[in-house]
């Protein structure tokens, strides 16, 4: 028995569970109400103030029974908080889900300005070549292509930096969802997002959960489905906490290419005036050195957020190693692991294909498959990190490379300076600690990545048919070389 949604949307579920009464009927002039002490006149007062009539028609029952009515009617299992019904999880999942989208999108605009960024790099150096060329042998017959050059090269720098401009603006846009404690056993996650900034709820454990959970055989469809539902929430909130860390690793890796991009400016700068007298020149020299020096600057100060992201996005992963899933907690896999029985098998084979595939069988295949889910995104995340190492390495290569290369041709020519042979070396060093740096994060997650059973030489899509049980499927096989 359950009272209509529409009388139970106008009170709190809360207030009813404390008060005990229900009204399981309600119109302008009377209401049919459950209580569990109809002598109570204060009671029948509050009830009759807060309904607005005047007559009452009156039903007994007890405390537990009418706890559970309540409870029951607000699609709750005993002692469930009220954001931990079915349609208030749903509406989380929902949020998350598109929170996730917003993630996407800016992972994207920050891989379209990076983009952008070597763009802009493939500018400098064809400016840098044009403008050489025109410093060391003037203008003549070679202007026809020298000119060229120095077009193409600004054309293509003044574009890059074009794309780089809206992912610098989103990168204050992106809402902070940072890893926290989970509580291990039940607790529901209410989001409320006043102003723009999420804030995540979490309710108190819930006393008996565990145990009534244990009892799974014993609990109705409808019970199985909430603490299902509960999952799933939990499952959607870990995919979109690893989604944010890999919005700020992405970010980062965006830093770094215009770090780099920046490094290409302040290299060719400092080469034309330790080469060239000085001169005209010196004030585009100058400021290409004053540019690369704030590109510089900005790329690193986007680094120290990813940089932090990363290291929680590893802390992250590492605690969902080992970790039981919902299909451990339902099924008893480990016994089956113990006698060498496959899970997957025993729960596709004759004797359970009856009633599994009901409403309760979708929302358990849902919940697996999120299951799985984050187990892809945990990987997706572990190599992001290998990537933002990459990153790492890359930009270490460029400030190693302009070092060297300055000290080597200086050295070869004979302009040789205390002064900027310090300098050269200063900057083989830092390239060295970024690349060792980068290496620290990026071999790790090759071995994690080895270790994934998402990675193999070929994989397979199912044409999932829910009427069929899941051994019935077909599924389309590609081979590694597609």
């Amino acid at each position: 028995m359950t009272a209509p949604q529409g009388i139970l949307r106008k009170l709190d579920v809360d207030t009813l569970r404390s008060e005990l009464w229900l009204p399981v009927a309600w119109t302008a002039e009377q209401a049919e109400v459950i209580v569990c002490s109809p002598e109570d006149a204060d009671l029948l007062a509050h009830i009759r103030k807060t309904l607005g009539v005047e007559k009452l028609t009156l039903r007994v029952a007890t405390r537990p029974d009418l706890i559970r009515l309540i409870e029951n009617s607000a699609d709750l299992n005993a002692g469930f908080p009220v954001n931990g019904g079915r349609t208030p999880l749903a509406k989380v999942r929902t949020y998350l889900a598109g929170q996730r989208t917003r993630y996407s999108a800016q992972r994207t605009r920050f891989a379209r300005s990076r983009t952008g960024l070597a763009l802009a790099r493939t500018g400098v150096a064809l400016t840098s070549i044009g403008v050489a060329f025109l410093r060391l042998f003037g203008g003549g017959a070679l202007l026809f292509f020298e000119i060229p050059l120095l077009v193409f090269g600004i054309l293509a720098m003044i574009d890059g930096l074009l794309w780089y401009l809206p992912a610098r603006k989103e990168s204050n846009a992106i809402k902070t969802y940072r890893p926290y404690a989970v509580p291990a056993n039940y607790s529901a996650l209410a989001v409320r997002d006043p102003g723009g900034q999420m804030i995540f709820q979490r309710s108190p454990v819930v006393e008996g959960a565990a145990a009534l959970r244990e009892a799974w055989d014993a609990l109705s469809p409808v019970e199985r489905r909430r603490f299902l539902a509960n999952d799933r929430t939990d499952l959607a909130e870990e995919r979109t906490i690893l989604a944010y860390l890999r919005t700020m690793m992405a970010k980062a890796r965006t830093g770094l290419a215009f770090a780099r991009t920046g490094v290409a400016f302040a290299a060719i700068g400092i080469g034309f005036i330790r080469k060239f007298p000085p001169g005209p020149w010196s004030i585009f020299d100058w400021s290409l050195i004053v540019i690369g020096v704030f590109m510089l600057v900005e790329g690193f100060l986007w680094y120290h957020p990813g940089r932090d992201a990363a290291n929680l996005a590893q802390e992250a992963v590492g605690n969902a190693r080992g970790k039981r899933g919902p299909w451990d907690l339902i099924f008893p896999s480990l016994c089956l692991y113990t006698h060498k029985l496959d899970p997957v098998v025993e729960a596709n084979g004759e004797q359970a294909r009856p009633g599994v595939f009901a409403t309760t069988g979708l929302a358990l295949e849902r919940t697996v498959l999120a299951d799985q889910r984050n187990g892809m995104s945990r990987l997706r995340t572990v190599m992001a990190r290998a990537r933002t190492g990459m990153a790492f390495i890359r930009t270490g290569f460029s400030i190693m490379t302009v070092g060297a290369g300055l000290y080597i041709y200086f050295e070869f020519t004979g302009h040789v300076d205390i002064l900027w042979t310090v300098f050269d070396m200063l900057l083989v060093i830092i390239g060295l600690y970024l690349i060792a740096d980068g290496l620290r994060w990026y071999l790790p997650a090759e071995k994690v990545k080895r270790r994934s059973p998402f990675l193999d030489n070929r994989f397979e899509i199912a044409d999932a048919d829910y009427s069929l049980p899941k051994s019935a499927w077909k599924r389309t096989q590609y081979p590694h070389e597609h």
